[in-house]
């Protein structure tokens, strides 16, 4: 009679055997669960991508078998690295991404379990012929490997995306800078397939998208416009697509840099009017000094920006400016001017004062001299009444005394305050202490009401 111990290791040898057959059998039926896929994978991709299979250089077919390919585009803004106003350019990286069905590549999911095939070479596949038609320059991130991938669905949808960095072409309209808004465009067209083979298509739902923690240091993306832009040519039509993007430029950097500058200097320039007359060398470099540096400001400006043919709103300002602190100079040489006239006009007057008095001290002498001689003659000389009186005339009582009324002279404000300064230079230096503040308000207050409130004409994309 067997012991319990050899029936405990029977049973247990039974369960072993039992188990490596159920192994086995899920072996033989399935493969190894993450081994096998692996292998799967590559089967797969020897079969739909073979020599035998497929062809990269015939374009997939349309729906239907028919029409041209139909390729869905959408791209994520990932940075706006500068937009430079001098060369009219713009830096921006981008993912790329484009999706279509090629029926050549659809192959068995294995129930679900393999969602779909990831290749690293473009070149396995048909790509559309797609380029950047404002792209000045461009290249790939390569870092650690290529940032690329193209994935196959089982129902043979195609995806490609990619990570590029690429430098485009931006015209500006700078007749409001620096309180402008700029438009600048990124155009994606086919090179060689026309509208018959290749239609670019944006994808139905965010077709642009835009990373959360995007900053530009002079600029703000506003908005952006995703539209199409189908190109007819000798050989035929292409299709395009284009997004256009609205940045809005950044104002309180230039309102440090320029504006309060400006103004300081205009400001500045204002104090020779409360100098004394007679300061000629401060007031002459005060007007010089600021003139310079006004200039040297509007240079400075003029650098950092592309060389246009129209006038925009920094150079009527600057122009405004300049010519304020001109005028501060001009004022001086008018006071200098009329300070000398004055002089030589007192001189003159102390001349005709010192020629009257000698002039009446003459005739005195003389008159005394005659009325002496007089005297010593014993003759004697009656006075001619000056006014007659005839009988018809006015004589008697019936005269009456001659009465003349002078109407008070109106007293002008203005005059009135001006003649308490008495030389004219003085009277010029007063006057543009209130006239140069005042027609300076009212030129800012024109300034900001006409660029602040005119608006650009955004008909869309351009």
């Amino acid at each position: 009679m067997p012991s319990m111990s050899d029936t405990g290791s029977e049973a247990a040898a039974g369960v072993g055997r039992l188990s490596a057959l159920l192994l086995l059998l899920l072996t033989l039926l399935c493969g190894p669960v993450s081994a096998n896929f692996r292998e799967r994978e590559k089967q797969i991709i020897d079969e739909i991508i073979g020599p035998a299979n497929y062809d990269k250089r015939i374009r997939p077919a349309g729906a239907n078998d028919t029409g041209p390919a139909v390729v869905h585009i959408n791209i994520m803004i990932r940075n706006v690295q500068t937009i430079s106003d001098v060369k009219m350019e713009y830096s921006i990286q981008i993912t790329f991404r484009e999706q279509w069905k090629d029926q050549r590549l659809t192959f068995d999911n294995m129930q679900g379990r393999i969602q779909y095939l990831t290749l690293t070479e473009t070149e396995m596949v048909w790509m559309p012929d797609l380029f950047f038609k404002n792209e000045k320059e461009g290249h790939f991130h390569n870092i650690i490997l290529p940032n690329l991938y193209i994935r196959i669905y089982p129902d043979g949808g195609v995806l490609y995306s990619i990570r590029i960095s690429l430098t485009l072409s931006c015209p500006m309209n700078l007749k409001l800078f620096p309180l402008d808004r700029q438009q600048c465009q990124l155009l994606m067209a086919s090179y060689g397939w026309t509208t018959e083979d290749l239609v670019f298509l944006w994808k139905d739902v965010e077709p642009v998208q835009v990373t959360k923690n995007l900053h530009l240091p002079r600029f703000t993306l506003e908005k952006f416009i995703t539209d199409y832009c189908n190109s007819k040519t000798n050989t035929g039509e292409y299709s395009c697509l284009l997004v256009a993007l609205i940045f809005k430029r950044e104002f309180s950097y230039y309102l440090i840099q320029y504006y309060i500058p400006c103004c300081m200097l205009v400001i500045v320039s204002w104090v020779s009017f409360w100098l004394d007359q007679n300061a000629v060398p401060a007031r002459v470099a005060l007007g010089v000094t600021t003139l310079l540096t006004m200039s040297t400001q509007t240079s400075s400006i003029n650098q950092s920006l592309p060389p246009v043919s129209y006038t925009k709103a920094i150079d009527v300002w600057t122009g405004v400016c300049l010519t304020f602190v001109f005028g501060a100079l001009l004022e001086f040489a008018l006071v200098n001017y009329a300070s000398r006239s004055d002089k030589h006009r007192e001189k003159l007057k102390e001349k005709l004062k010192e020629q009257k008095k000698q002039w009446e001290m003459e005739h005195a002498a003389a008159l005394e001299a005659a009325l002496q001689e007089a005297g010593e003659d014993g003759h004697t000389f009656g006075m001619k009444p000056l006014v007659s009186r005839h009988n018809g005339g006015m004589g008697g009582d019936k005269s009456r005394p001659c009465e003349i009324h002078l109407a008070a002279p109106r007293q002008n404000c203005c005059r009135t305050w001006l003649s308490k300064f008495p030389t004219r230079s003085k009277r010029i230096d007063v006057i543009s202490r209130i006239t140069f503040p005042i027609v300076f308000a009212f030129f800012n207050m024109a300034y900001w009401s006409t660029y602040l409130f005119t608006e650009e004409e955004e008909d869309g994309p351009k």
